[in-house]
């Protein structure tokens, strides 16, 4: 039996968070006795970076390009996925959480009768039966959840597992897009995110708040950010206040995030904000305030006026 990895990318490149599905779905085999580990690829890649998935763990890459695929079209995607689980002998679907994969893995347990589970947090327990732990209640509280049925869609939070780099490489087989699939959907728009790093795959994020003053004072979040390779993202009010794009507004309405490192400048920590940010392993508040609620959630706080402590502190990083 195989495992199956709905692969996402973004432009050319695949996302570091479906590499860590892949790696997820490689150490699921070791405790599932699956052998195969195949990553579900749509869109244009090169040869080099399919084979590359097998790195992190993929023994297999299925992988269809067509202009059709470009819209991300759910329901296409989603017959995809159903015509690759019918053909290969899959016994579990995996995915990164995004929006996007929560609606394609929605629609993908519902038409193969299989059981699923979203933000998961941990490799599945088969002690007795299959349960795995996700993420409730905003990143507040854990619950373990038992899964029956033979076909199962597991939904992984980022940054869940280790991303691993092995010496190996996947087998390539491009295949064309199947004759039954429905491309009934029409996409009139979308926005895309810019930015040299996405929220989604980073692994630091430096946000500002209204504690910037105005959107002329963004510079110094977008310089910080750059010394530390990070992406930059604000809170709600900011991007209401039309100062940055909604993309980077992060919180509980917005985009929720999970870096290893997540800097909070002039946020004073609502609780919508930090139902977004509290999957960080590290939380670092910078504020002038020195009883906002941010500092109370914070492994580590600046009390200062951050018009001070950022330049010192990207100077600071400048130059290590």
């Amino acid at each position: 039996m195989s495992i199956l990895v709905f692969v996402e990318g973004s432009g050319s490149e695949i996302k570091k968070s479906s590499k860590e599905a892949i790696t997820y779905a490689f150490e699921t085999g070791k405790i599932t006795g699956e052998n195969e580990v195949i990553a579900l690829v749509l869109g244009n890649y090169s040869n080099e970076e399919l084979e590359n998935l097998g790195k992190n763990g993929a023994s297999r890459v299925i992988n269809m390009s067509d202009e059709k695929l470009n819209n991300n079209q759910i329901g296409a995607f989603s017959d995809i996925i159903e015509n690759i689980v019918q053909s290969r002998s899959v016994s579990l679907i995996l995915m990164t959480k995004s929006s996007f994969s929560d609606n394609v893995g929605a629609r993908v347990a519902g038409k193969i009768g299989a059981s699923i589970v979203s933000n998961i947090t941990s490799l599945p327990d088969t002690s007795s039966g299959f349960s795995v732990r996700k993420s409730i209640f905003t990143g507040k509280a854990f619950a373990t959840v038992s899964m029956s049925g033979e076909m199962k869609v597991l939904i992984i939070k980022r940054n869940t597992i280790e991303l691993l780099e092995r010496d190996a490489k996947a087998i390539v087989e491009r295949i064309p897009i199947p004759n039954n699939i429905s491309f009934a959907e029409i996409i009139t728009g979308d926005e895309k995110a810019e930015g040299d790093i996405l929220l989604d795959d980073a692994e630091i994020v430096v946000s500002g708040g209204r504690g910037l003053k105005g959107p002329e004072n963004w510079g110094m979040i977008e310089d910080l950010a750059k010394a530390l390779g990070a992406a930059t993202g604000c809170s709600k009010p900011v991007s209401d206040l039309g100062w940055r794009p909604h993309h980077e507004h992060v919180g509980q309405t917005g985009v929720k995030v999970s870096p290893n490192l997540y800097i909070a400048i002039g946020i004073s920590g609502a609780i919508q904000h930090l139902a977004g940010v509290n999957s960080s392993k590290v939380l670092v508040a910078i504020n002038k305030d020195e009883d906002a609620p941010f500092f109370k959630a914070a492994d580590y706080g600046i009390i200062g006026d951050a018009f001070e402590v950022v330049p010192r502190l990207t100077k600071k990083v400048k130059s290590l």
